[in-house]
């Protein structure tokens, strides 16, 4: 099963909603008012509580104590062996949304299983302080006429018995007033996804890592239950609750969604292992990465480029910045960014014009860019970025996360907190030099060198007064070469280095003022490995 089939430190607070029970009554002097004030006390005492983020974290501690069972279904009827296309033309139906016609701001859609899909998930609202299930209901669904051979496109009386749903979407009028779109999607594994306004899904993000890119094989959390609570009317954000479950740990999440021109959601969890878990991943994201001006030459396509991101994008607890292009490799690539308390990591689509790949049905210069700033620090560790072979656009093949130093040991709690962005870029306010290409080939000269050629946007500061430092590890730099672009604000430096013979070289570059020697630019960090 492929990765998506089962598909800067912060300065403020996350805004959280508390659902607190009850409300205290004024006091009065008289004897009837004081035997209705404390009828009202009785009623308030024996009223239940509302629901919140302590009450995940309580069941998530009780199955942390308990042995690990998965809760999986084997969907029958029109459910039974779809494939992927069949399986997404089954709709959830307009007029059986969730808080449909109640002005509420947010619609739900509820996911069917089948396909990959068949983890039974439990999802409720919550309305009132109280939780109410949502029990699968096969006639919500609108299936495909011409796909299932259903005249009306209603599933059969009875079929789906016994099913569960196995996510959900999130709708919300981001783009028009009249039209309620997607913006976020939980469904799979423990993974979810988010558009801001006009943007179309791309990669997506993970509540938990474990294991990936591990000989024996990764691991997957399953979001088991979720908590969607009613909005307010005309609300502008939506709470979500989740459970977390593996056979390594146990975990609640919190989940406040706030769509528009960037969509964030503030991210709240507490982690309980039930094994000690070295090879974690805190806020994991999953992408693709097929090929981009460094590949061109061995892919035949008419696309100038294909990918979902084009590089790693990080703010380091020092404040350094740093890009790291990310690359479709001959062979399975780890690499370990070592770090103390990041500002902020990310996989950034930097390439927005429809030029930059030409593709009119994927439109991947729509795709997001996804942003993580931690809200508390995370201690020592480092940002991790997995990349995989890939001989198609179909499969995701580029993960990065945050991992800690030390093991999260078996019994013990752990809070990770953060922010995320659906973004077109992250947001920073820095006058940096940003990389905006990275580019490879065989140099003219017969000695058997290649070129980088690695282009900066420069803004109004022009290129007077500046020079790139260059380093290498494990390929001799023959010469570096800098100059500028036609336009005026772009510059390009070029590293002519000779290939090392069946091994990979690392390469570091960053552009500094002359007169104050003060870096002006991101760090650009790459990794050369033979096709």
């Amino acid at each position: 099963m492929t990765t998506r089939e089962v598909i800067h430190a912060a300065t403020w607070s996350l805004d959280r909603r508390r659902f607190i029970a009850g409300a205290g009554a004024t006091a009065l002097l008289s004897a009837a008012a004081a035997s209705t004030t404390s009828a009202a006390a009785r009623a308030e005492e024996t009223a239940p509580a509302a629901f919140d983020f302590e009450d995940v974290v309580a069941r998530a501690r009780t199955l942390a104590g308990e042995t690990y069972q998965r809760k999986t279904q084997s969907p029958g009827g029109p459910f039974a062996d779809l494939g992927y296309d069949k399986y997404r033309s089954i709709r959830y139906r307009e007029d059986r949304r969730i808080w449909r016609g109640e002005n509420r701001g947010f619609e739900l859609d509820l996911m069917a299983p089948g396909s990959i899909y068949t983890d039974r998930v439990n999802v409720s609202v919550i309305e009132n302080g109280a939780a109410r299930p949502l029990p699968f209901d096969a006639s919500a669904l609108h299936f495909d006429p011409e796909r299932f051979g259903l005249p009306d496109g209603v599933a059969p009386e009875g079929a789906g018995e016994g099913l569960s749903w196995t996510g959900f979407r999130i709708r919300f009028p981001i783009n028009r007033p009249e039209a309620m779109d997607e913006v976020a999607v939980f469904q799979g594994a423990s993974y979810f996804r988010g558009v801001a306004r006009n943007q179309i899904f791309g990669l997506s993000a993970r509540a938990l890592a474990i294991k990936t890119g591990a000989p024996g094989g990764e691991e997957f959390p399953i979001f088991t239950d979720f908590w969607v609570h009613r909005p307010d009317e005309n609300a502008a954000e939506i709470l979500v609750h989740a459970l977390l479950d593996s056979p390594s740990v146990a975990g609640a999440y919190e989940f406040l969604v706030r769509p528009g021109a960037e969509t964030t959601m503030d991210i709240r969890s507490v982690l309980i292992p039930r094994d000690d878990i070295a090879e974690i991943g805190v806020a994991p994201l999953t992408s693709m990465y097929y090929f981009g001006a460094k590949e061109r030459g061995r892919v035949d396509d008419y696309r100038d480029a294909v990918h979902d991101s084009s590089g790693l994008q990080m703010l380091t607890g020092a404040g350094e910045r740093l890009w790291r292009p990310v690359q479709n490799p001959a062979t399975l690539q780890m690499s370990f960014f070592q770090d103390e308390n990041p500002k902020g990591f990310g996989l950034v689509q930097r390439q927005r014009e429809f030029a930059a790949y030409s593709d009119a049905e994927a439109r991947y210069e729509k795709r997001p860019s996804a942003w993580v700033a931690p809200v508390q620090g995370w201690g020592k560790g480092g940002e991790m970025l997995v990349e995989i072979p890939t001989q198609s656009e179909f499969n995701d093949n580029i993960v990065s996360f945050w991992r800690p130093a030390q093991a999260l040991e078996a019994g013990q709690t752990y809070s990770f907190d953060y922010r995320l962005y659906w973004c077109n870029l992250p947001p920073d306010d820095a006058p940096t030099a940003r990389v905006v290409s990275t580019r490879g080939g065989r140099s003219i000269h017969e000695d058997g060198t290649r070129l980088l050629a690695v282009d900066f946007e420069l803004g109004d500061r022009g290129m007077a007064g500046l020079e790139p430092r260059a380093e290498s590890s494990g390929a001799p730099l023959e010469n570096v070469h800098f100059y500028g672009l036609p336009g005026g604000t772009r510059a390009r430096v070029v590293l002519r280095f000779a290939p090392p013979v069946g091994a990979g070289a690392e390469f570091r570059l960053q552009l500094f003022d002359t007169t104050t020697h003060a870096p002006v630019s991101e760090t650009w960090l790459y990794r050369w490995t033979p096709s």
